[in-house]
């Protein structure tokens, strides 16, 4: 098995089973104390937080259209595109999910800035509820959605209250931004945090939103946000 991982490239692996560490490698120099970037799995974390946003009744409901977070975007038709689209990947914008092309939107998402005029460029391409495409435009117009919700406060501001802080994290994270001075969080990427961290946010999920007799999220959302759902594209 230590053998498959490192073939695999395999920085760090853990499995733990009711609570208790059963196994914990590290490799290629890696350690316990190593960050490790989440990459697309802050996708997942963007979505516990828009779950906590509407637990805290500053999103009102996945049904909204994301015009009333982002006004900006009704002229381009955008009005017909809910949360719910985003979170599901079926809202229909344009934008090309190629990792080879250095110019391509992806590239310009990941290590571009001013990363909310480029959010607020995109247009849509076919009607949203129809089609299933993974996209990570969907979840960086998923942060300015959260971001426009929280008044004033940041992305990370938000995860440090509500997941951080209680899940009692063993390590500091970073979440990347587009820039320095008032930069806004690559949400659909770029959560920088130690394996064990990653772990516990795992646990949170497998106990349906409850930490140690705590619930942390609501144990709808949980649900909401893991079922299969064909039902808009």
């Amino acid at each position: 098995f230590d053998k498959f991982l490192e073939n695999n490239k395999t920085v760090a692996f853990l499995i733990i089973r009711n609570d208790t560490i059963h196994y914990e490698t590290y490799f290629n120099a890696y350690s316990k104390e190593s960050i490790v970037p989440s990459f697309s799995m802050a996708k997942s974390i963007t979505s516990i937080l828009i779950g906590c946003a509407l637990d805290d009744g500053l999103i009102q409901s996945v049904e909204d259209p994301i015009t009333n977070y982002i006004p900006e975007l009704k002229p381009k038709g955008f009005d017909k595109v809910k949360i719910k689209h985003l979170l599901q990947m079926t809202s229909g914008i344009k934008f090309k999910e190629n990792y080879f092309n250095p110019f391509g939107d992806a590239a310009a998402f990941y290590y571009g800035q001013h990363l909310r005029k480029k959010t607020l460029k995109l247009k849509l391409k076919n009607e949203p509820g129809k089609q299933f495409e993974y996209v990570s435009g969907n979840t960086q117009l998923l942060g300015l959605v959260l971001e426009r919700s929280l008044k004033g406060k940041t992305i990370t501001e938000y995860l440090q209250e509500k997941l951080w802080t209680p899940l009692g994290m063993e390590y500091d994270a970073t979440w990347s931004i587009d820039q320095k001075t008032n930069g806004i969080e690559k949400t659909f990427c770029c959560l920088n945090a130690r394996s064990m961290d990653f772990a516990k946010i795992g646990r949170l999920y497998l106990n349906k939103g409850n930490w140690n007799g705590k619930q942390i999220i609501s144990k709808k959302w949980v649900e909401e946000s893991t079922k299969l759902d064909t039902s808009e594209g």
